[in-house]
């Protein structure tokens, strides 16, 4: 677990993943992949189940006005020389400095899980709430890549058990929804990554992500530390 961001260091190249890195460039951190990745998103563009080599997390202002996110991506894909239909975008208010990386290596995968932190919008799922129709950026984004096989069901898996993991990792640090006082789950705009490599080369298809099971517990550890050191150090320089 590391933030090499906050180090004066814009360039990370993966120890475990041979052709996988994440840059800290001016107002974003991408992710890229020498090879084409297969992802599930809640992403604003392309969100679902896409194919990608690029993950964009980008960093936009408190005063963001977004009558369409989805266009401002794809004209920002176009501006970074980034292909928009290869790419995932994230949108967020947080530190991208703060970013947490961590890697793991276990039963026939390796994951990487990159997480950026900002709590000013946190809540609380499942209480009523003052709700709004439009984006809002603040955010706690997840990206998790994998070296590995996984069926689209374990993928859908993977994301409960990175959301469990995230909501623990809040709950640990005490961060509350201001509106109710009781411990938030996450912010109003969380976003997750899972993108995977599919490389028959492992020769095993991961069918569950859950906690009981070895890629799903690595899932789990490494969104629930990256999450703390984030969240932990938001408001540090």
């Amino acid at each position: 677990m590391t933030q090499p961001f906050r180090k004066d260091q814009h360039y990370y190249q993966s120890q475990l993943w041979c052709g996988v890195s994440l840059q800290l460039l001016e107002d974003r951190i991408e992710a890229s992949s020498n090879v084409p990745l297969y992802a599930l998103s809640s992403a604003i563009h392309p969100g679902g189940f896409s194919y990608t080599n690029r993950i964009v997390n980008w960093k936009v202002p408190l005063t963001y006005q977004c009558e369409d996110p989805v266009l401002d991506i794809i004209n920002q894909c176009t501006e970074w020389g980034c292909e928009s239909e290869a790419t995932v975008g994230l949108l967020t208010a947080a530190k991208l400095t703060h970013a947490s990386i961590n890697e793991m290596e276990g039963d026939r995968f390796k994951l990487i899980c990159c997480t950026t932190v900002g709590t000013r919008n946190a809540a609380r799922s499942g209480m009523p709430r003052s709700t709004f129709s439009a984006y809002s950026p603040g955010t706690i984004n997840i990206v998790i890549l994998i070296d590995g096989q996984m069926t689209e069901s374990a993928m859908v898996n993977a994301v409960i058990t990175a959301t469990e993991a995230k909501t623990a990792a809040l709950q640990h640090l005490g961060i509350v929804e201001m509106e109710t006082g009781q411990s938030a789950t996450g912010t109003t705009t969380d976003a997750i990554v899972i993108a995977v490599s599919q490389a028959a080369s492992w020769n095993a298809v991961h069918a569950y992500a859950g906690a009981a099971t070895t890629i799903g517990c690595a899932i789990g550890e490494a969104v629930y530390e990256t999450v703390l050191e984030a969240a932990r150090t938001q408001h540090d320089d």
